[in-house]
């Protein structure tokens, strides 16, 4: 028995092991990062939940990896926001940085194709958190739902295959 077994009297469940009652799905962390509250956000359209319900993550990683299981349903030309739909038809978009739209794609590498299926855990986008940065951008990103059910399970400093949400 290690100690945190000792001082949480048991193991922790795994990410396979973890449901929740009425569960339809939960989408998982994206990235790795800190989960913020979509209203601190630098963009207002982010922050006032006008695309929708979600959070943001400042990133600790540069990988962001798909959060379910899915197909990739848009990559934006400019490379900064990845659209995607699960198996069970919830759309999610997620959004690297803010303004990052003015790098026109330098930063971010495309790992993934539209249209292309996907499993959660599955490599979306390599980016460059330095190159935001360097441009004086913030490297804060968004990850937004279409459902408006949407309840955030993650604080703190999260990483792929973190459970972020559920719904009802």
């Amino acid at each position: 028995m290690g100690f945190f077994d000792r001082l949480f009297g048991g193991r922790a469940k795994t990410v396979e092991e973890t449901r929740f009652p009425g569960e339809k799905m939960v989408v998982k962390a994206p990235m790795d990062g800190i989960v913020l509250p979509l209203e601190q956000l630098p963009d207002e359209t982010f922050a006032a939940a006008i695309l929708g319900p979600g959070c943001g993550i400042e990133p600790t990683g540069g990988t962001v990896y798909a959060p379910f299981d899915g197909k990739v349903t848009s990559i934006v030309s400019t490379l900064h926001a990845v659209g995607l739909e699960s198996t069970e038809g919830i759309e999610l978009l997620i959004h690297i940085g803010m303004d990052t739209i003015a790098l026109r794609g330098s930063g971010f590498t495309p790992l993934v194709r539209e249209g292309q299926a996907v499993k959660a855990g599955t490599p979306l986008l390599n980016v460059d958190l330095d190159a935001i940065r360097a441009a004086g951008l913030s490297t804060e990103s968004a990850v937004i739902d279409d459902l408006p059910k949407l309840h955030i399970i993650a604080g703190g400093i999260v990483s792929p295959r973190t459970p972020l949400f559920k719904f009802e």
